[in-house]
């Protein structure tokens, strides 16, 4: 027991260190907030694109049967989301990098939500829809709670979580992100702004 004592006194840093790096192995907050404060630096985002027009319409309806349902159970289908600019974020509460970026998706939708030309869908994907419901609630997140009705198309996710999709008003993939981002930059919301004064 003196031998311990004598190390923790010559390696109090070492120690401290390797007891963080313990907690954040461990613990689904702390993974979180340590990657947070990475996305914050924005080095991790990606942008919207150019809008590539896309000629050959089967693509574009290659999502067409995507849908979801609420937490009511009402399914809300892709032909209800035409003409707006749509937000996908594919997450679940399990997964560190989507509860890094969670805060930074709930200050997006708090400063568009009303607006009639831009949808959410968040879309949960535990195992367990209970698990995704007390998370949002455990937080405090007003997102929408939503959960695949049917299959989801591969061209909006493919398996990686988080993966974030933004639709134009045409229903062109304008942003496909896998992995960890910051929603909450000025520069995201002008791109939005950009998507949302856009013409059909």
């Amino acid at each position: 027991m003196e031998n311990l004592k004598t190390w923790l006194k010559k390696n109090a840093s070492t120690a401290i260190l390797t007891v963080l790096f313990i907690v954040i192995l461990v613990n689904k907050d702390a993974k979180a907030w340590l990657m947070r404060q990475v996305a914050s630096t924005g080095i991790l985002n990606s942008s919207i694109s150019e809008s590539k027009e896309i000629k050959n319409t089967s693509t574009k309806a290659s999502y067409a049967g995507f849908s979801l349902k609420n937490e009511e159970g009402t399914v809300i289908e892709y032909s209800a989301l035409q003409n707006k600019v749509v937000f996908i974020n594919f997450w679940a509460s399990w997964c560190p990098p989507c509860r890094a970026e969670f805060p930074s998706v709930q200050k997006l939708y708090d400063r568009y939500k009303n607006n009639p030309d831009l949808v959410f869908l968040t879309v949960n994907l535990d195992d367990n829809v209970a698990l995704g419901k007390s998370y949002l609630k455990e937080k405090g997140f007003t997102v929408p709670f939503l959960t695949p009705a049917g299959n989801i198309p591969d061209v909006l996710y493919s398996g990686s979580l988080p993966t974030t999709v933004v639709l134009d008003k045409k229903g062109e993939i304008r942003l496909h992100h896998k992995g960890l981002a910051d929603y909450s930059k000025d520069s995201f919301y002008k791109q939005i702004d950009e998507l949302l004064k856009q013409k059909l």
